[in-house]
């Protein structure tokens, strides 16, 4: 694809989105760029994931939001892909993998049985994700990264012209947001889908991000990672209390982090 005909897969136009009094997102302008990774960082409260909802046309909102439909890209809708933060479910409902599959893809109930067509897809999704051997594994029996893995291949099966991440290591163990990073790299390696990525950690960000978005109800800065990750704008998103730091890995690599104090 010629970058200088598609530059971007979403652009966001004076966006803004209100509850009531209380006015969550101020005339928010953004782009998405077609292939790559964009961070979406700020502080709880700033109207991350409104602005995803917003997106995905779950909460009403003012403004724009024009998606790019590029020849290369196929006509139609925009396909989106979705992985929320949380996703709640009862982890005693006896559901396999592919059951879940099958009741986001076919029509008839699971229960009169998954049809060659739909095992056949959901097993190409997850071997995407390099996880068919959870197949026949209980939904409530995976581990948080095991079920992300699944939640991924889902979100992938239908090769969206856009992926849409929320909190993808919140409340994940250094060792587990290493592996994820790998598994981003990979995944984004072999399908290069536009990324938005909503994310508390900046080592991530650091090291995956082509462009960050800098929110705080509006946009504070948006630009290349190494000209938004500076002490300036971070102290206007997050507050004066933010300190960064620089640390190893287990790999001996250098990563960023981060320190919260006071306000923010």
């Amino acid at each position: 694809m010629n970058n200088d005909e598609c530059r971007h897969t979403l652009e966001i136009r004076n966006l803004s989105v209100r509850k009531g009094s209380v006015e969550i997102l101020s005339g928010v302008n953004a782009d998405i760029k077609c292939g790559r990774i964009t961070a979406l960082i700020g502080p709880n409260g700033a109207g991350k994931t409104t602005l995803l909802q917003a997106i995905l046309g779950q909460t009403r909102y003012t403004g724009e939001i024009r998606f790019c439909r590029h020849k290369d890209h196929g006509g139609g809708s925009p396909r989106i892909g979705y992985i929320p933060q949380n996703f709640a479910f009862d982890r005693e409902t006896p559901l396999t993998v592919l059951d879940f599959f099958a009741i986001s893809i076919q029509k008839r109930p699971v229960f009169l049985g998954i049809s060659n067509r739909v095992r056949g897809e959901a097993l190409e999704s997850l071997e995407r994700v390099k996880a068919t051997h959870l197949a026949d594994r209980r939904l409530g029996k995976l581990s948080g990264g095991e079920l992300q893995r699944v939640l991924f291949a889902l979100a992938l099966r239908d090769s969206p012209d856009i992926l849409l991440l929320d909190e993808p290591v919140s409340g994940v163990d250094l060792a587990g947001g290493e592996r994820f990073s790998r598994f981003l790299s990979q995944i984004h390696s072999d399908t290069a889908f536009s990324l938005l990525l909503v994310t508390h950690d900046l080592s991530l960000t650091a090291q995956h991000a082509d462009e960050v978005i800098c929110l705080n109800h509006r946009v504070i800065f948006q630009g290349k990672t190494a000209e938004a990750l500076t002490p300036e704008n971070l102290a206007q998103v997050f507050g004066e209390g933010i300190h960064m730091f620089r640390f190893s890995d287990s790999n001996g690599r250098k990563r960023l982090s981060d320190s919260f104090e006071g306000k923010g």
